[in-house]
């Protein structure tokens, strides 16, 4: 086995491969290589935040809420706690914003789990600190369009919330959302992203189907991006589930 890279980051192509093993619904093969690949660079907070990434998906496709969620848990605790070393010691703005992204990301995966499973404080908490290492990435580094992402899910999350989440949002200093705004980061981010990107279609579409009460031409949006997913990735059985639901509702 190779030694630890104490230094470098994890190689943009091998975070990429990661991830099309994640959208191919090759769930446990992609939690192996995110494994590996955290190992060999330890210091990286990439690996542990897409080795639970790729949990969450394998959970998604099983239909099973509590899959995992220890690991889960500990692979998130993990990736946030790297990521904050890592942005604490950036040499450079560069440096600085691959670390505030990674932060937003882990800690609002983080903030999924917990609402998923009614922790709606953790929850609040965890969009909260998503939001501001998102923001400070943004601030150092317009151009990060990956960084909208995250941004995206927690205004249209907030805004489409239920009565209980809306309340402890905004004891916590949350506010109360934006769709119209979180529908067109998302757009953005499925349009010009690079390591959200993928994610981004995946997130737009399912909120453009939950949109299309108001406008059918919503839904019809939705389900040709998520068969355009399914089209590169055939094996996957979320994409199929998602369109087949599609295709039976009225």
């Amino acid at each position: 086995m190779p030694a630890p890279d104490t230094a470098a980051s994890a190689p943009a192509a091998e975070i990429a491969a990661g991830q099309d093993l994640i959208y191919g619904g090759r769930f446990e093969a992609a939690e192996l290589f995110f494994a590996r690949l955290a190992a060999r660079h330890p210091q990286d907070p990439a690996g542990p935040a897409l080795e639970a990434s790729a949990l969450i998906w394998w959970g998604t496709a099983r239909q099973d809420d509590g899959f995992a969620e220890d690991s889960i848990d500990a692979l998130l605790a993990e990736a946030a706690a790297r990521a904050r070393r890592a942005a604490d010691g950036a040499a450079s703005d560069t440096a600085r914003v691959t670390a505030l992204f990674w932060l937003g990301t882990a800690t609002g995966y983080r903030a999924r789990q917990a609402e998923l499973h009614g922790h709606y404080w953790g929850a609040a908490r965890d969009a909260r600190r998503m939001r501001a290492a998102l923001r400070g990435a943004l601030a150092l580094d317009s151009t990060c369009v990956d960084c909208e992402l995250g941004l995206a899910v927690y205004d249209y999350a907030l805004a489409r919330a239920g009565v209980l989440a809306r309340l402890v949002a905004r004891l916590i200093g949350l506010g109360g959302g934006n769709a119209p705004l979180a529908l067109a980061r998302l757009r953005r981010v499925s349009r010009d992203g690079t390591l959200a990107r993928l994610e981004a279609q995946w997130v737009y579409a399912n909120a453009l189907v939950r949109e299309s009460a108001s406008d059918a031409g919503l839904r019809e949006e939705g389900l040709r991006i998520v068969g355009d997913l399914a089209a590169r990735f055939p094996d996957n059985p979320v994409f199929r589930r998602f369109l087949d639901s599609g295709a039976r509702a009225p």
